[in-house]
């Protein structure tokens, strides 16, 4: 269920409670539709509500769980030939039962909350260092899945819409 965030919280939790609207937001989009509507596309996209909640299970565990924490990729990814096939979650993603793939989501979500949770502070660095051994704190990583995650609402606003005419939060 979808909560406004807490006007007066710490920055610690106002960060995850803004993470958790928005991830809120994709699962209210998705809600209660077939496989074949979360296949479909717009005509001036290849984007489909299926292929924004498989990607943004990787986006939560590839940043948290790989890059912030260090653990290695899970089983859905590990095998992925990701130069051959940039876009393999969104192309998979449409072939799998809407069930399971709103629980892949929340349960990827769930373990991010638990990797944030297990930082020391929002000013942690990664375990992930770049070439230039350029790392990035908590409170980056956070920041950066709220903005990922709010820009691909708005792209399940406008899909949903397209799908059955819903319309609004």
């Amino acid at each position: 269920m979808r909560q406004d965030p807490d006007t007066r919280a710490a920055e610690r939790d106002a960060l995850g409670q803004y993470l958790d609207y928005q991830r809120e937001t994709i699962l209210l989009k998705t809600e209660g539709l077939t496989k074949d509507q979360l296949a479909q596309k717009i005509p001036t996209s290849d984007l489909t509500l299926a292929g924004l909640l498989y990607h943004l299970a990787l986006v939560e565990e590839s940043w948290l769980e790989g890059r912030f924490l260090g653990m290695p990729d899970r089983q859905d990814w590990v095998d992925v030939d990701w130069v051959a096939d940039p876009n393999w979650e969104f192309r998979t993603a449409t072939t799998m039962d809407p069930g399971a793939l709103r629980q892949r989501y929340r349960d990827a979500c769930e373990r991010s909350r638990q990797a944030a949770a297990s930082a020391a502070s929002l000013d942690q660095l990664s375990a992930f260092k770049g070439n230039d051994g350029w790392q990035f704190t908590l409170r980056w990583v956070l920041l950066h899945l709220i903005e990922e995650t709010a820009r691909h609402a708005g792209h399940a606003d406008l899909l949903r819409e397209a799908i059955d005419g819903s319309v609004g939060e």
